[in-house]
């Protein structure tokens, strides 16, 4: 057990995944954070920050341009995944009892993000954990059309990726000693991230009291 819990939070520590796993576990968990249903625990913008700074201080030995690259494919790839198997879950999502990893609260709430922006949701989703892995799965439940989906699906990824990323970049190249206060960075990053999602839930519950 004791085992399993320090996997986990090796899982959910960007630098450990970096270190540990290499290129191939970054892509592997920016794909699944989209495309698997239990991905919505991975860190995923403080992973491509973290990424992108361990690249320019050259801790991370792959080419800017390869992990920019790798990481967009895995982006997209990920919410294709995600939009299949919403589409063939279809209703059955809403009927799913809530367990250790899935919470029916986690529909409800990225239910309202879509309502509110459409199939933006794609593109400001991407920023929010846990509307960024269900997003895509709504889209395939509400049947979006398949061409729409992709543009904002490009869109979204695309951003999210190259914004994170390279600012971590480019910050490493100017600023190495940054690299001592990492986890302040992604405490921060995570906290900023987390704030939309808590008060979105706050305001749902208020009002399903009322």
């Amino acid at each position: 057990m004791t085992e399993l819990w320090n996997f986990f939070k090796e899982l959910t520590n960007p630098e450990s995944i970096i270190n540990y796993g290499g290129w191939g576990l970054l892509f592997f968990v920016v794909f699944a954070e989209t495309g698997l249903l239990i991905g919505f625990f991975l860190p995923g913008d403080s992973l491509l920050f973290t990424a992108g700074l361990l690249c320019g201080i050259a801790l991370f030995h792959i080419n800017i341009v390869v992990l920019v690259t790798g990481l967009c494919i895995s982006a997209i790839a990920g919410n294709i995944i995600g939009y299949w198997f919403g589409k063939k879950a279809g209703e059955a999502l809403y009927k799913k009892q809530d367990s250790l990893i899935f919470k029916k609260r986690y529909v409800e709430l990225t239910q309202d993000f879509y309502t509110k922006h459409g199939g933006k949701a794609l593109v400001f989703g991407r920023f929010l954990p846990i509307v960024r892995t269900f997003a895509p799965i709504l889209a395939g439940v509400i049947k979006i059309n398949v061409k729409q989906f992709m543009l904002y699906n490009v869109i979204g990824s695309l951003t999210w990726v190259f914004s994170l990323t390279l600012t971590g970049y480019f910050l490493g190249k100017k600023f190495p000693w940054l690299i001592n206060y990492l986890e302040y960075i992604v405490l921060t990053l995570i906290i900023v991230t987390l704030i939309p999602i808590v008060g979105t839930s706050y305001r749902k519950e208020k009002e399903s009291k009322k």
